[in-house]
């Protein structure tokens, strides 16, 4: 009988005749079981076998429940947003299958899917999201635009230390080693490993640390636009840390499904991707699936990252010619330096958060989307080119001719095995372009003009595209982009489709002038004040500053006798 086993499981391992083992999932015990109900089989530890034969009567009741269900859930009260009705079907699945890995397409909202199913978690909060470093602020923007909630911790720094107690905890994968320790402790009701492609390779660290963190947590998903699931062993690892061997083990999956022991890829992705369907571990939706269900243009202002050394740096000449404005008599040349410190200080913010701009198109890029990339200064184009150099870009700008402006486009239009994915265009160059292969827009800079930016748009999304563009604006939170964002009508991470569509009329470019004007002011000002506002501080440490200013004035203590004679506990804890 053992022998017959081992021929209907090839993934067994035996040491010998009369031998097999089995790796103990809820889905092979499940086949086990039917074997054993035609050959029966001595079991030397039945209180074991009982417990997981029950976990795997209970996977299979849920599988079958499944097919019952709603196949769309609608959010509670406490998710603010509003999902559209494919993604309502994702919150469906998500629910039903609590270890799952949702792979849509870059651009169908996967974040807000994640945070309506952290909302319907038993037991409400806390809540541990595992996230790339960049992208710890925009996390913590849309759980702020998404949930009722403000309560979220970013926690930072590799020594631990005592975490306040709130809704959200944020970490980064480079952290989770030195913290695994801590959050295994933890009792969270819910896990979201975004990006989880970042967990591919199981021979670092990190992965072992996620790995330990995900079992504790009962309801665990990942999310990745990107999933590698062409390659075995990349899709097993990733899975592996949703749900430990829910495709058994390494050896019997690569036999299975690869056509051999370890061997890397796939043999037949599509039956491959339906099984992890079937199995409740996988759901992915590309937008050719939910075409009707999106506009033709879906605007998202995205928060980026800047490296504020280097505008701290640049923008110091500005602000002393910034607080020299007011002794200039000439009305005239006043109006003129300060355009002039406004249009610098564009070029200032443009360079600083280059470098964030190009890792966000590179992860476009990553998942197959070609991409248009505005830029305006020279500059700071040149640092795209550099970053993205890889990608093999091509440029169109006011520094080149016609005849090089449309090899260019030609390049990129051609979408062969020589074309590019990335054509980085300047905002007010090459009107009239047909650039119509490209699937997302990316704004690296902004211009003050909304008009300006729907041509920009219009030159991918054109009458005949059946296809949804998705327009991205990235918006830091240094120098100009607040301002430009305001004059713009856009509010930072919100889906937005208030700018015009339409010709810029005399009356727009009237309002817009007043608009400018006011925020042109507002930035000299923030010039003469020093360069910047810091952002601003967490609530947790808005809490502490709040106290620490309460506190009443008091010399400085001369020894610490003298510090602990009039300080109480509570104030020294």
């Amino acid at each position: 009988m053992v022998s017959i086993a081992k021929r209907l499981f090839p993934g067994s391992k035996g040491f010998g005749p009369g031998e097999a083992k089995f790796p103990a999932s809820k889905r092979i015990a499940s086949d086990l079981n039917w074997f054993m109900i035609r050959y029966p089989l001595e079991i030397k530890n039945p209180e074991e076998w009982q417990k997981i034969l029950t976990e795997a009567r209970k996977h299979f009741e849920d599988m079958e429940a499944f097919l019952e269900m709603p196949s769309k859930v609608a959010p509670p009260p406490v998710f603010k947003g509003t999902l559209l009705e494919f993604q309502k079907e994702g919150l469906a699945f998500l629910n039903h299958n609590p270890r799952t890995l949702l792979a849509d397409e870059m651009g169908l909202g996967k974040t807000p899917m994640a945070l309506a199913w952290l909302s319907m978690r038993e037991g409400g909060p806390p809540y541990l999201i595992v996230a790339q470093p960049h992208m710890m602020g925009t996390w913590r923007d849309e759980i702020l635009k998404f949930m009722h909630s403000d309560s979220v911790h970013v926690i930072k720094g590799q020594t631990p230390y005592p975490l306040p107690r709130v809704d959200f905890y944020l970490i980064h994968y480079l952290l989770l080693n030195h913290w695994k320790d801590v959050l295994i402790e933890y009792d969270f009701h819910g896990c979201v490993f975004d990006e989880i492609q970042e967990l591919r390779r199981a021979v670092s660290k990190k992965y072992s640390a996620a790995s330990m963190i995900g079992q504790t947590i009962q309801n665990t998903i990942g999310l990745s636009g990107t999933p590698f699931y062409n390659y075995g062993g990349e899709i097993w690892n990733v899975l592996n840390i949703l749900e430990f061997h829910c495709l058994g083990d390494y050896d019997s999956f690569s036999r299975e499904w690869c056509g051999g022991y370890r061997n890397p890829r796939i043999e037949n992705p599509e039956v491959f991707g339906a099984y992890l369907r079937s199995e409740g571990l996988f759901l992915r939706r590309v937008k050719d699936d939910v075409l009707t269900e999106l506009p033709p243009k879906r605007r998202i202002v995205q928060k980026v990252d800047a490296d504020y050394d280097e505008f701290d740096h640049l923008i110091l000449p500005l602000v002393d010619q910034a607080r020299s404005i007011p002794s200039i008599k000439d009305a005239w040349e006043r109006g003129k330096v300060t355009m002039d410190l406004v249009e610098e200080t564009r070029r200032v913010t443009g360079i600083a958060k280059a470098g964030y701009v190009a890792t966000f198109v590179g992860a476009l890029l990553e998942a197959g989307q070609p991409c248009i990339l505005y830029g305006h200064h020279h500059d700071v184009m040149d640092i795209y080119m550099d970053h993205l150099k890889k990608y093999y870009p091509v440029m169109i700008s006011g520094r080149q001719d016609a005849t090089k402006k449309d090899l260019a486009r030609k390049v990129f239009m051609d979408d062969g095995g020589d074309g590019t994915n990335l054509i980085i265009v300047s905002l007010r160059s090459g009107t009239g372009l047909n650039l119509q292969r490209a699937k997302c827009v990316v704004f690296g800079e902004l211009d003050w003009s909304p008009a300006v930016h729907t041509q920009c748009e219009d030159r991918a999304h054109r009458i005949g595209v059946k296809d949804s563009v998705l327009c991205y604006y990235l918006a830091s939170d240094a120098g100009t982009d607040p301002k430009v964002l305001e004059t713009l009508g856009l509010k930072t991470s919100q889906f937005v489709g208030i700018m015009g569509d339409r010709p810029e009329t005399e009356e727009d470019k009237m309002i817009a002038q007043i608009d400018i004007k006011k925020h042109v002011q507002e930035i000299i000002e923030m010039l003469q004040s020093g360069g910047r506002k810091r952002p601003p501080p967490s609530p947790e440490k808005a809490r502490i500053i709040e106290y620490l200013e309460k506190m009443p004035r008091r010399t400085e203590p001369k020894s610490l006798d003298e510090f602990f004679s009039r300080t109480s506990d509570e104030e020294i804890e």
